[in-house]
C-alpha cells in the first residue's frame, strides 16, 4: 500500500490532463477512480496511524503531530507507540507468521509504523530513507542502490521516490506479504497541482508504481491528507494568529492555543495548518467561540464532546475547543512564533475537512458491492486484502 502525503485529487486530475501519469490512468479506467475521506484532522500522524491500524483517531488515539499533554501541561510531539491505543495491521500480520515491510520518508514516523514489531526480526522491516541517510540505519546492497549516493535530502522531491525504491527493492528482496509505503508532501506543499514541478513529481511516482505493479503486488495508493493553497488575493499567507487574537480579545484567561499540524519539518509550511486546539477554562469558552468565530479564516468551532462525535478523535487528546479553517485560511499561534521567512512560494496547507477528499486507486478488479457506504483512506489493507474480485466471482 502506498500513501501518497499530500496526494490531493487535483495533482491527478492535473497530471492525467496532461497525459503524465499513464499507468494511474490505466488503473483508474480498468478498475475504477474512487475518492475516500481522510481522518480528521487532516494531518499526516493521525492518517498514517488510521491508515496502519484501520480504524479513526477517537480508537487509536492520535489527533495530530502535536498535542498538549494534559497532565503535565507541556507540548508532546504525537510519535511514540505507547501513545496507540490500537493495535496495528502490519503487527498482527507478522504475528500471524507473514513478512512485513514499512518504509517512510520521515523518520517521526517510523516508531509509530512499527509499534509492536520486534526489532532484528528477519519479517518485520520498519526503516526511514531520513535515519538511513543519515547513518541511524544500516542499509543492505540492495536499499544502498535503491537510495543512491549521496541519500536525499528531507526537503526534497527525491526523498518521496526513493521510498518507493525502496519498497520495490525489499519486495522484490524478501517477497513480505504486507508493505507499506508512505512518503512526504513537501512537493505538495510548495508547489500547485499544475506547476510544472509537479507534473514532473507525478510523472516519477507514476512510473515508479508501474515498476511495483509489475512486480506483481496488490497495489493500492491513496494518502494522508490533501492539501490546498492558503493564501490572500494578494498571495500573502490567510494567516488567524489565534493566540494574539484571544489574548487581545481575552487577557490574562490563560488559553493556550496548540497548533497539530507541528513537526520536525515546519519549513514548507511554517506550522500553520487547518485546524488548532484551544485550551480554555468553561467561564471563557462562549466567548472564546464568538471571537473565534468572528475571524474570517475560521469556518468552525465545536467544542470537545461535539468534535470527539462529530470528527472520530479522541476526547481526551484534543482542546476545549477545536478550531477548523476555511479552504482558504490557516491557523497560527501568536505572530512571533512562526518564521515564514523559508517559504519558497504562496503557502500551501492542510488540516481541516477541505483536504480530507483524497485518490482511492485499487490495481485489482474489487467487489464494489462490498465497498463501505462511506470510503476511507484507512479501508486501504481491509480492501487489498479481503475485497479483491476472485475466479468464483466471476463463475
Amino acid at each position: 500500500m502506498a500513501c501518497i502525503d499530500g496526494f490531493d485529487p487535483s495533482y491527478l486530475e492535473a497530471a492525467s490532463a496532461k497525459g503524465r501519469c499513464p499507468f494511474l490512468d490505466r488503473s483508474t479506467a480498468r478498475y475504477g477512480l474512487r475518492t475516500a475521506a481522510s481522518a480528521m484532522p487532516s494531518f499526516t500522524n493521525p492518517n498514517n496511524v488510521s491508515l496502519i491500524t484501520g480504524v479513526p483517531p477517537s480508537r487509536h488515539g492520535v489527533a495530530g503531530n502535536y498535542a498538549l499533554d494534559t497532565e503535565s501541561g507541556m507540548p508532546v510531539m504525537m510519535n511514540t507507540p505507547e501513545l496507540l491505543r490500537a493495535g496495528t495491521i502490519l503487527a498482527a500480520a507478522h504475528d500471524a507468521g507473514s513478512t512485513v515491510v514499512a518504509v517512510t520518508a520521515k523518520d517521526k514516523l517510523r516508531c509509530l509504523l512499527g509499534t509492536s514489531l520486534p526489532d532484528g526480526d528477519d519479517r518485520a522491516a520498519t526503516l526511514s530513507i531520513e535515519a538511513l541517510g543519515n547513518g541511524q540505519q544500516e542499509m543492505t546492497p540492495a536499499i544502498r542502490t535503491a537510495i543512491g549516493t549521496p541519500p536525499p535530502g528531507i526537503y526534497s522531491a527525491e526523498i518521496s521516490l526513493t521510498v518507493l525504491r525502496v519498497g520495490l527493492a525489499l519486495l522484490e528482496a524478501t517477497t513480505p506479504m504486507l508493505v507499506y509505503l508512505s512518503t512526504t508532501d513537501y512537493m505538495q506543499h510548495r508547489y500547485a497541482p499544475n506547476a510544472e514541478e509537479s507534473l514532473d513529481f507525478i510523472a516519477a511516482l507514476d512510473r515508479l508504481l508501474a515498476d511495483i505493479d509489475r512486480a506483481g503486488a496488490v497495489l493500492v495508493v491513496t494518502a494522508d491528507h490533501g492539501m490546498n493553497a492558503k493564501t490572500t488575493s494578494t498571495g500573502e499567507p490567510n494567516v488567524a494568529y489565534l493566540q494574539d487574537v484571544l489574548e487581545t480579545a481575552m487577557p490574562g484567561t490563560g488559553i493556550q492555543t496548540i497548533l497539530p499540524i507541528t513537526d520536525p519539518y515546519v519549513v514548507h509550511h511554517g506550522a500553520l495548518g487547518a485546524c488548532a486546539m484551544v485550551y480554555c477554562n468553561a467561564g471563557v469558552s462562549d466567548h472564546a467561540v464568538a471571537v473565534l468565530e468572528a475571524l474570517p479564516q475560521v469556518e468552525q468551532v465545536l467544542e470537545r464532546e461535539k468534535a470527539a462525535e462529530e470528527l472520530e478523535i479522541p476526547p481526551d487528546r484534543i482542546g476545549d475547543l477545536v478550531v477548523l479553517a476555511t479552504a482558504d485560511g490557516v491557523l497560527g499561534s501568536s505572530r512571533a512564533a512562526h518564521d515564514l521567512s523559508a517559504l519558497a512560494g504562496p503557502l500551501r496547507s492542510h488540516g481541516g475537512r477541505h483536504e480530507q477528499a483524497v485518490p482511492f486507486i485499487v490495481n485489482r478488479p474489487l467487489r464494489d458491492s462490498d465497498l463501505p457506504t462511506q470510503l476511507r483512506n484507512y479501508d486501504a489493507f481491509h480492501v487489498a486484502l479481503n475485497l479483491l474480485e476472485s475466479e468464483a466471482d466471476h463463475a
